[in-house]
């Protein structure tokens, strides 16, 4: 039996292209997590484009050192998804990662207990209008609830929550989600429980270190299957030992077995349109959405807004395109195929999603113009030449990271 969702308040990752409503009657949503470096930007990228591919409509990044939040500020304006940093220790990091522009934060009570701290952090929140996680983690549980409750119980992962939100009311800040994290499924299905009793705020679902697959498999949807069951929960994450595109094809997996989200055949993604696009992104995305649903076609297909980074973010789609300088690059699997104007995108991206729904990736990729990729590349060479390579400012953020 699955229960009416337990109502809960909306907080809003107020990404430009994908903004993501938590809570109140949005569909339950999909995270994850890089296992990137976050300094290497291009690597990072990667891997949240393959992410958002595979489902996941939030993304996390690590923030534990400046290098990390300086690449955040390159990450940020070019994430198809809305991006949280993952703060460990430091506060600092926690408004480094703010003036890179994240979309939310997930503090964890356990690692940043000083009061004066986590105020600070919440009033820098409260003012650039950005939410936070409260991330309880039953392996870094503030001693003292240890000591209080005898040892890790659902009370004490409850109560380390409850204390973090008495901080953030006496700032007047309460934009904010919550996640009561533990290894051992009964226990985090039991701190769950407890704390949809006591707050209405939004709830992150997940079973912290459920290991590799397919035992981590089991164990995480055994905890977030009865959750979501019983009408708990509006956002949830697979903890894997697995690369992360796992994580997210369980959890929109999960969430369609259950009927919280819909089956979809078509999977169009799109960049978020930063400095380097000189094309109406949107415009193009939702006239190739358009076209290609017709064909009924169950592929993967981006859409691009720059031909410097297009293909590379999103070269784990099956087909896309990539704009600039008045013509599109079309690519599968990251190779461009062919070299068009700028008016026959769409037309082209629907004479190859028939070519690579019927014949394969493999077939599409022998049909390659033979001066494609050389013509690109004079594309792309032509355009870092005119635009530089900090297009969307992000070396201003840098600098001011610098001074924290």
């Amino acid at each position: 039996m699955i229960y009416e969702r337990r109502k809960t308040r909306e907080v809003v990752l107020d990404h430009p292209s994908h903004p993501v409503t938590v809570g109140g009657d949005a569909p339950v949503s999909v995270q994850s997590m890089t296992i990137t470096k976050t300094a290497d930007v291009e690597g990072t990228l990667q891997q949240i484009y393959a992410l958002y591919g595979a489902g996941a409509d939030i993304v996390r990044c690590t923030c534990n050192e400046k290098e990390a939040a300086e690449g955040l500020a390159q990450i940020v304006p070019r994430s198809p998804v809305p991006i949280v940093a993952d703060i460990h220790h430091q506060y600092k990091m926690a408004l480094a990662a703010l003036e890179a522009g994240v979309h939310c934060l997930r503090l964890n009570p356990g690692n940043i207990r000083r009061p004066e701290h986590i105020k600070a952090v919440a009033m820098e929140c409260k003012d650039r209008g950005v939410p936070i996680r409260i991330g309880v983690n039953g392996g870094s549980l503030d001693p003292d609830l240890y000591e209080k409750h005898d040892g890790l119980t659902a009370e004490a992962m409850v109560e380390s929550a409850q204390r973090e939100l008495d901080y953030f009311a006496e700032v007047g800040f309460d934009d904010v989600k919550i996640s009561v994290k533990a290894s051992n499924v009964p226990l985090m299905i039991e701190a769950y429980r407890q704390l949809s009793e006591v707050t209405d705020h939004p709830l992150h679902l997940g079973v912290t270190e459920a290991g590799p697959p397919p035992a981590g498999l089991i164990k995480a949807t055994a905890g977030l299957a009865t959750l979501l069951s019983e009408g708990i929960g509006d956002t949830i994450r697979y903890s894997l030992t697995a690369d992360p595109v796992q994580e997210a094809r369980a959890g929109r997996q999960l969430l369609e077995a259950l009927g919280l989200r819909e089956r979809t055949g078509l999977d169009l993604i799109a960049c978020p349109s930063c400095g380097r696009a000189e094309v109406d992104v949107y415009a193009i995305a939702d006239a190739a959405q358009k076209a290609l649903e017709e064909l009924e076609v169950p592929i993967q297909v981006a859409v691009m807004g720059c031909v410097v980074n297009g293909p590379g973010e999103a070269r784990e789609a099956d087909l896309g395109i990539a704009a600039g300088r008045k013509r599109g690059h079309l690519f599968v699997k990251g190779k461009v195929v062919k070299v068009v104007a700028e008016d026959e995108m769409v037309a082209e991206l629907v004479e190859w999603a028939k070519i690579v729904s019927e014949d394969g990736v493999e077939a599409a990729l022998e049909r390659a113009d033979a001066g494609a990729a050389a013509e690109a590349e004079k594309d792309r060479a032509a355009l870092l030449t005119e635009q530089g390579d900090d297009v969307n400012q992000a070396d201003e953020h840098i600098q001011q990271i610098r001074k924290l």
